[in-house]
């Protein structure tokens, strides 16, 4: 299936400049938006990956997605002082800013195997910020996947050397 067919872009959002893959029109549509999360699952071994980790928001939609493909746990990477217990930090740059993330400390178990996964792969800040997080907390990153990568602000370079996968590209 062409889920390329499903992004919108929207101009100058959000700010002048910024060309937004708007990911809505897949969302409602069930029949893209599972052959969306099945292909983000279909490229890491299901007996390597412990756990599926994804910062909000969006990429919360398509981590619990591929965690329930693969029949995975899900721990979410949230924003400053939205997790209950103690939290590890990592603060990143964006394609369009500055911003911090958080994880539970007891989120990974040491030496557990974890898959990332985003919408929008752009700069690497935000998933650079998860891989730390990850790596925090005691547990091994076995690859990142993403359903979009806009190529030419070479995230893909600032992720080295993780396994990385997208579906679309920009």
């Amino acid at each position: 299936m062409d889920i390329k067919k499903f992004i919108r872009t929207i101009p100058n959002f959000p700010k002048p400049g910024i060309d937004f893959k708007d990911i809505t029109p897949l969302l409602g549509d069930n029949v893209a938006f599972l052959s969306s999360v099945q292909s983000l699952s279909s490229k890491f071994d299901t007996n390597v990956v412990d756990l599926i980790v994804a910062p909000e928001s969006r990429g919360f939609i398509f981590g619990v997605g591929v965690s329930v493909i693969l029949n995975k746990g899900f721990v979410p990477v949230r924003k400053p002082g939205k997790l209950p217990f103690e939290t590890y930090k990592q603060s990143y740059d964006l394609e369009y800013g500055k911003d911090t993330l958080e994880i539970h400390k007891d989120g990974i178990k040491k030496g557990q195997h974890v898959l990332l996964v985003d919408d929008v792969l752009a700069t690497g800040g935000t998933m650079k910020a998860c891989i730390e997080l990850v790596e925090k907390c005691g547990g091994v990153v076995v690859g990142c996947s993403f359903l979009i990568e806009i190529v030419d602000l070479n995230g893909r370079k600032n992720l080295e050397p993780y396994s990385i996968h997208s579906l679309i590209q920009y």
